[in-house]
């Protein structure tokens, strides 16, 4: 009889696209050419031409998560040919940036007030039959983008997707995601396998099921140089086992960041997973793979960042999930492409969009998207919500997550219908980047530095944070999604110490909230409270 072999809970899957780690933007073409231009060619080019400057930045604090490629100065040879590929691979959605480009010059010029019609014979070809032009209510000309042809379209390509696996022996292994592209190394295997395939379903569910190696290895096409290493992701030995709830009320725990597990004895909710993993030393304590349910139910993101939708959970849990449930997006906007359709292009086939104040009632359940205000760089997004998840008992959850309370008079609205909650998850990143930093290669005209730093990837800060709870008036408060975990700089690039603004912001409203007999706390690693 072979023996079964389980998958290391450690081991993790990176999905690339160009080699470059999978975001949304990338999946999407018109956002995955705008990206490699603005962002992945300047980026190599930058280190091409000046190595050193990039191994003296990503030892600098302050420089995490600027555009520094971390390979220490070396490695320019595989950068140079990295570069030279992407050109030759991807020449078809630059020339389309340049179409966009000559759309966007040509309604700014001709469309003054008269009627469209004619300015469709004017659309570059590359887009004829791609976009609708439409004025605003101010008569000023856009367009809106048919996402689901582009993603029928030659521009959407999966032979640039691959993935790599690895052992993840500390938490701080690996380099921040957006500037280092993902170069061959002797601890990871590439495998040119699209994000798609079930043959992934079938690695991770090894991770809790013991399966056949040698069928596993032939399955994902193992070469004979890679599999020492490949064998060394397996082991003989179970993972811990979960314990599933059975009590009467509730049980939350965190798992780091924004990812919350909700459970009764008949359902569970996971918000936002970014998983960490195990089996290494380390003196921070947190949960893992092994402490989720065997079928999660449903699983909420509340907005398209690439700290609360990561393909690296994603796709480990994919087989696990019965149902997704995302925001629904502008249908058409360059900044806001369809989670619903890029989900579907990766596997995901139960995924359910939600609108604000939209519902999905269950037996002993129920789920409302609520709006979600700024953290988005007063950008036209709508792929965002916070969520009210109401169980059994009248007992009632909202997840602001990076919500910024900008405008209270709308939450004093929400109240109004949901009423009051007895647990709110408040996220306090109340600095955040600069609009540049995740959607400046989507703008045709760059912004001067101080608009730019004046619109903000921001969290609610103190009074704002205090004004929602003054709002909904919970029992218990919980500051999440602050980037605090270190097996999360490599998505977040966030390091802050005492003197830090969203630290001594979330001080301050916790040493309120408890003033005022709640129960608060700023979480950190791991945590569970049962009700």
């Amino acid at each position: 009889m072979n023996t079964k072999y389980y998958l290391k809970s450690n081991v993790a899957i990176e999905a690339l696209i160009d080699r470059w780690y999978a975001w949304s933007h990338l999946m999407y073409p018109p956002t995955a050419g705008l990206n490699i231009k603005e962002r992945h060619l300047k980026i190599m080019e930058s280190y091409i031409k000046n190595p050193r400057i990039h191994a003296a930045a990503v030892k600098k604090p302050e420089m995490l998560g600027g555009p520094f490629i971390d390979y220490d100065g070396g490695r320019v040879e595989e950068i140079e040919e990295l570069y030279k590929e992407t050109l030759n691979k991807r020449a078809s959605l630059l020339e389309l940036n340049t179409a966009f480009e000559e759309l966007n010059e040509m309604l700014k010029s001709e469309a003054i007030g008269y009627s469209l019609d004619p300015l469709y014979e004017k659309v570059p070809d590359l887009l004829k039959g791609y976009v609708e032009l439409y004025y605003d209510l101010n008569n000023r000309a856009n367009f809106r983008i048919y996402e689901s042809l582009f993603y029928s379209s030659e521009y959407y390509d999966e032979s640039t997707q691959s993935i790599s696996l690895q052992l993840v022996e500390s938490d701080n292994a690996r380099s921040f995601v957006l500037s280092t592209p993902r170069l061959d190394d002797e601890n990871l295997i590439h495998l040119q396998i699209a994000f798609k395939e079930k043959v992934i379903d079938e690695l991770f569910k090894m991770k809790k099921i013991p399966g056949d190696y040698d069928y596993i290895k032939k399955a994902l096409g193992i070469k004979p140089e890679q599999e020492e290493l490949f064998k060394s992701f397996f082991t003989t030995e179970p993972p811990k086992s979960f314990k599933k709830y059975t009590g009467s009320g509730i049980r939350t725990r965190y798992f780091g960041h924004a990812s919350v597990l909700v459970e009764t004895n008949e359902i569970s909710i996971l918000v936002d997973p970014v998983i960490s993993y195990d089996g290494y030393e380390t003196d921070i304590s947190r949960y893992t793979v092994n402490d989720l349910p065997e079928m999660i139910d449903y699983v909420l993101i509340t907005h398209n960042h690439q700290d609360h939708i990561l393909f690296e959970t994603l796709l480990q849990l994919r087989h696990r999930i019965k149902n997704i449930v995302v925001p629904s997006g502008s249908k058409g906007n360059i900044q806001d492409p369809s989670l619903r359709l890029m989900l579907n292009k990766i596997g995901f086939f139960n995924v359910i969009e939600l609108d604000e104040m939209e519902s999905i009632e269950l037996d002993r359940c129920s789920i409302t998207g609520l709006p979600f205000l700024g953290e988005h760089c007063d950008l036209d997004i709508r792929s965002k919500l916070c969520f009210h998840v109401g169980l059994h008992n009248n007992f009632n959850v909202l997840f602001v997550a990076d919500s910024c309370n900008i405008e209270p008079k709308i939450y004093e609205r929400v109240q109004k219908v949901i009423g009051n909650v007895d647990v709110l998850f408040l996220g306090m990143e109340c600095d955040g980047a600069p609009l540049s930093w995740v959607y400046g290669p989507l703008l045709y005209d760059k912004l001067e530095r101080d608009k730019d730093l004046s619109r903000r990837l921001a969290g609610s800060d103190y009074e704002q944070g205090m004004s929602l709870i003054n709002i909904f008036n919970p029992k218990n408060v919980f500051v999440y999604a602050m980037g605090l975990e270190p097996w999360l700089e490599f998505i977040s690039s966030i390091r802050y110490t005492d003197e830090s603004r969203p630290i001594k912001e979330s001080n301050k409203l916790v040493a309120k909230c408890i003033e005022m007999g709640k129960d608060a706390e700023r979480l950190f690693g791991e945590k569970t409270i049962e009700y």
